[in-house]
């Protein structure tokens, strides 16, 4: 009975996470043959300097269904188009997997067990989650935070938690810092600039929507982590290998000297430098892949590493994240077929339609709904403002509503869901720690469904108020 029934649990089990994102990508090339073809004229919004669909000139293309050879072209486009996420990822990651590999995080684990005893560990979850997400809602991190999901993921296993709460501290912080940005430009200021808004106004209210869903998923993650930590078997990941070995008893006389302190010391300062770059100098990639490099060499000579012990481990690191590299990469060729069959536009132009008919206060909510649809299609941030929200303004204006409510929703829908859908981040963070990706969703919905009722609440509660009015 007992083999019987682990059969029909595997039968029913979701396939390998690279079947998966084929699966959609290969629904997504069946939908450019039913679909009708359709776009948007493009325009340059002289606020932004971007390129953007102008609202009401949607129109009927050539159809351009995609066949099978090219959707398998798609793919390998979708590698192209992702590389630079990808190489800094693995860059990033193997310099962080040097630090790791110092014991340095062991040592911390050890002092934090010493300070924070029993339940009261769970207040690193709350503490980790506002600086991950002020850090997101700021100056707009989010992929930067890829190769800290497995240091979290450890220190919430030797604290009596799992790799999954590990990755909920920075996947969830870094979707709530997006959520509730205050002046992230990557995302509020494109659609503030395109929707002719003040740039940064509304922030006051913003804030407090953050501060709202960081209280709201601060109760759900303690939660969950308090009854692992009561109970083992509990846990969502329990008789799972995850690849995270560290233990409380391992890590309780883990030496945490002046090398392992220095390593800290090193990491620190490279976030400061990280955090400084993209906002004063508007780094990206490239530059803070050179940070990352420079904070794992560092790291190697203070730990007094040889070259070819370095390259190990570099090696190592790389090994480590290949898996996570290559869903990145899958998940963009579903971009690239909807792209390639000019149905992204068509998605756009229909989920706006029915808006109108819903009473005002519901507005707002129904905006949230269409935006976290379209964030399936359009994960990039920037991306999804260049072509939502040309529509959104003008008809929150035929709404009745403030241009700044037509962000709130745009920032809301697109920023938790990255850690929701498969076209988003969800595989990659879940592979990340270690953690198969169908008990991430086990996981995850539940919370994204009370932190989307949670947004739904405050987007009724900007319409009523007037928000942005003033």
């Amino acid at each position: 009975m007992g083999n019987t029934l682990q059969q029909k649990k595997k039968k029913f089990g979701l396939p390998h996470i690279y079947g998966l994102l084929f699966i959609i990508i290969v629904i997504c090339t069946i939908l450019t043959w039913i679909l009708p073809a359709g776009a948007f004229d493009r325009a340059v919004n002289e606020a932004t300097g971007r390129t953007v669909a102008v609202a009401g000139t949607y129109h009927a293309v050539e159809s351009s269904p995609v066949g099978p050879f090219q959707m398998l072209q798609c793919i390998y486009n979708g590698f192209c188009d992702a590389s630079s996420v990808i190489f800094f990822v693995f860059i990033a990651y193997a310099s962080i997997n040097i630090m790791i590999s110092s014991g340095a995080f062991n040592g911390l684990v050890a002092a934090l067990l010493k300070v924070f005893k029993g339940k009261a560990r769970v207040a690193i979850i709350p503490i980790f989650l506002t600086i991950v997400g002020l850090c997101s809602s700021t100056i707009g991190l989010f992929e930067e935070w890829f190769p800290f999901i497995p240091v979290f993921a450890g220190i919430a296993v030797a604290m009596g938690f799992d790799a999954v709460v590990g990755c909920a501290i920075v996947a969830v912080g870094a979707g709530l810092g997006y959520s509730g940005a205050m002046m992230n430009p990557f995302t509020v200021g494109v659609a503030q600039g395109i929707a002719e808004v003040p740039l940064m106004s509304g922030m006051g209210y913003r804030l407090f929507c953050h501060l709202v869903m960081i209280a709201v998923a601060s109760v759900l993650l303690c939660r969950y982590a308090l009854k692992v930590q009561a109970n083992p078997t509990k846990s969502l990941v329990y008789g799972d290998d995850t690849g995270i070995t560290m233990s409380e008893e391992e890590v309780q006389n883990a030496p945490f000297g002046i090398r392992e302190k220095l390593v800290l010391t090193i990491l620190l300062l490279g976030v400061v430098v990280v955090i400084y770059g993209c906002k004063t100098y508007g780094w990206y990639f490239a530059e803070l892949s050179a940070i990352f490099m420079i904070m794992g060499i560092l790291s190697a000579i203070v730990m007094g590493w040889g070259l070819d012990t370095i390259c190990k481990k570099y090696e190592a690191g790389f090994t480590a994240v290949a898996m996570a590299c290559m869903m990145i990469g899958l998940a963009r060729g579903i971009l690239m077929v909807l792209q390639a069959g000019n149905i992204i536009d068509t998605v756009v132009y229909y989920l706006s339609l029915p808006l109108s008919a819903f009473p005002a206060a519901l507005s707002g909510v129904a905006m949230l709904v269409m935006q976290t649809i379209l964030n399936f299609l359009i994960p990039s941030g920037s991306g999804q403002a260049a072509t939502s929200m040309p529509i959104m303004a003008p008809l929150s204006d035929l709404l009745g509503l403030q241009r700044d409510v037509a962000v709130l929703a745009f920032q809301f829908g697109d920023g938790l869901s990255n850690i929701v859908w498969p076209t988003g981040f969800a595989a990659i963070m879940a592979g990340m720690a270690g953690v198969k990706v169908e008990k991430w969703w086990k996981f995850i919905i539940p919370i994204f469904g009370w932190l989307f009722l949670t947004q739904a609440v405050l987007m009724i509660l900007a319409v009523v108020t007037g928000f942005g009015a003033y």
